[in-house]
């Protein structure tokens, strides 16, 4: 899966993962060359030099992915949601980086997958966790670019795993019945 990769799955636990694409390391890499060419071709004192390079480090570190994991516990009834950001951890000198957000497993309702415009780059697609409190909270922080089809994937798999579908399937079933009584009674009249 392209969205995000299984690291475990059994009938209690759900553990994925998300890592940087290769187009944040490709980025990282492009700019950080920028930094250290325009370091080493320059006549500017050391410091200088230095400010180069480590000026480019600053702006790749910004436009990296984070590194994501999601678990959802069926024991515990918790659905735990984990990011840790290069740029964070070392901007605040080793002291933050590290986001968990824990949600109740029983307020969820829906999963979804959600169409989100990224400037310049097109569309991107991203999973949200729909609560009974009303909220939406989206499981990853940045939005995955191509194909709908693997968060698509990614949500199905969270639906089998929690049996979203058969909360869903009563609601239709109950629908379904109103619809065919009503429809009777307007044959009979």
């Amino acid at each position: 899966m392209g969205y995000m990769r299984v690291e475990e799955h059994s009938p209690t636990l759900l553990h994925l993962k998300r890592a940087p694409g290769i187009r944040s390391w490709s980025l990282l890499v492009g700019i950080a060359s920028i930094g250290l060419a325009a370091a080493y071709y320059s006549s500017d004192s050391v410091l200088w030099r230095l400010f180069y390079i480590c000026g480019c480090l600053f702006v790749a570190m910004q436009n990296m992915e984070e590194w994501e994991e999601a678990m959802f516990d069926k024991n515990q009834g918790t659905i735990e949601l984990k990011s840790f950001s290069l740029y964070t951890y070392i901007l605040t000198l080793y002291k933050k980086g590290h986001e968990k957000v824990v949600l109740d497993m029983r307020h969820l309702q829906d999963v979804c997958v959600q169409e989100e415009k990224v400037r310049y780059l097109g569309k991107g697609y991203l999973l949200v966790l729909r609560l009974a409190t009303g909220f939406s909270y989206p499981m990853t922080q940045s939005a995955t670019l191509g194909g709908r089809s693997d968060v698509e994937e990614v949500a199905a798999l969270l639906k089998r795993f929690l049996k979203l579908e058969d909360l869903h399937r009563p609601e239709q079933h109950e629908e379904e019945e109103e619809e065919e009584s009503s429809s009777q009674s307007e044959q009979e009249l």
